[in-house]
């Protein structure tokens, strides 16, 4: 399920960093591993390792500055489930303007789908429930893992607000509320606001696209491309509380409301969800491992972006899944996050 594979990528990763070096005038201030608390050695070999196990890129930052860079970060990647905080970011720019109202029911909307359409109870449902996967709405969805389809609740089992499912059901309708709501293309509009501000570089709205599969719901999924430059970037704007050389970007009322956990997946491994956020909560064994609590999202298990607030730290993990491509062998990740976590330099 992606909430424990995000867990496990976040568990181990979350003692790296993630940051990219950008160039010319947005150039990030890099310093060097053991500046950061960082072993170069040990990164360099974790780094080898993730290139057996066909990884693509790794960027990691310490408080806004680059310690380390491996592979090609500057190729823009499918972001597959990483595409939902992105668009949560834009969320927080239109509710801060007044154009979008979180408490809007999907019947004050007129969202419907396909046969068999929302029932009146599941329209009930509020643009805030969609950000937090609590709408209660289970009808099929474009861009669903076979997992999902299987771990689907049956229509009508749970009430809108009172149950969390990684549902992409919601996230693609809040995708369609977006547009509706503001009149702009979610690309168009992260690239004005978000990407240009923080000088992505290599950041494409043409890459990018909206995927139907009508046969299952009228809603498309919106489908990010990026590198792992730009992503780290992203991560470092949420690190630094939307803040970008001294320029406000997300509101920092967002970003509190945001990471906020609103249901707690794993108490044991201590991971929730926000909107459109994993979360690391403290005392689980995620926080305990990963030196703090934060943020984190994982796409199809191998994409990775994780924040840990007391370490001021991101750290960004790509791996190519254009085209035919094989998942690295069970635990095989999970070695290379252990190794990634050995390499902090730590004080007794």
């Amino acid at each position: 399920m992606w909430w424990r594979q995000a867990t496990m990528i976040a568990v181990v990763l979350l003692c790296g960093s993630c940051c990219a070096a950008m160039a010319g005038e947005a150039e990030l201030q890099r310093i060097s591993p053991e500046e950061a608390g960082w072993s170069s050695e040990k990164l360099a070999a974790a780094a080898q390792y993730a290139g057996e196990l066909g990884y693509s890129s790794i960027v990691m930052a310490y408080d806004g500055k680059v310690f380390f860079t491996w592979g090609k970060i500057d190729k823009n990647y499918r972001c597959h489930s990483i595409r939902k905080p992105f668009l949560g970011a834009l969320y927080g720019l239109f509710i801060d303007n007044g154009m979008i109202n979180l408490d809007l029911t999907l019947a004050e909307l007129g969202v419907d789908d396909i046969p068999p359409a929302l029932s009146p109870d599941e329209k009930r449902a509020t643009v805030r429930q969609l950000l937090q996967g609590r709408s209660g709405v289970y009808h099929e969805a474009a861009a669903e893992e076979p997992s999902m389809i299987k771990q689907r609740p049956e229509r009508g089992s749970r009430a809108p607000g009172t149950f969390f499912y990684y549902n992409n059901w919601d996230f693609n309708v809040a995708g369609t509320v977006f547009r509706q709501l503001t009149g702009a293309d979610i690309f168009g509009e992260f690239k004005k606001r978000i990407a240009d501000p923080i000088g992505m570089q290599d950041f494409d709205v043409e890459s990018c696209s909206y995927e139907y599969e009508n046969e299952r719901s009228r809603h498309p999924a919106y489908v990010f491309r990026m590198s792992a430059r730009d992503l780290a970037r992203f991560g470092i704007l949420y690190q630094q509380r939307g803040m970008w050389r001294g320029e406000r970007i997300i509101p920092d009322a967002w970003i509190a409301e945001s990471g906020t956990t609103y249901s707690v997946v794993d108490s044991t491994l201590g991971a929730g969800f926000g909107y459109m956020w994993g979360t690391i909560l403290d005392g689980g064994i995620m926080s305990k491992l990963l030196g703090g609590s934060g943020l984190f999202f994982s796409g199809i298990g191998v994409h990775s972006v994780v924040i840990i607030n007391e370490l001021k730290l991101v750290l960004v993990l790509r791996f190519d899944t254009d085209g035919d491509w094989t998942p690295p062998a069970a635990g095989t990740s999970g070695k290379l996050y252990a190794m990634i976590n050995a390499a902090r330099i730590r004080e007794d």
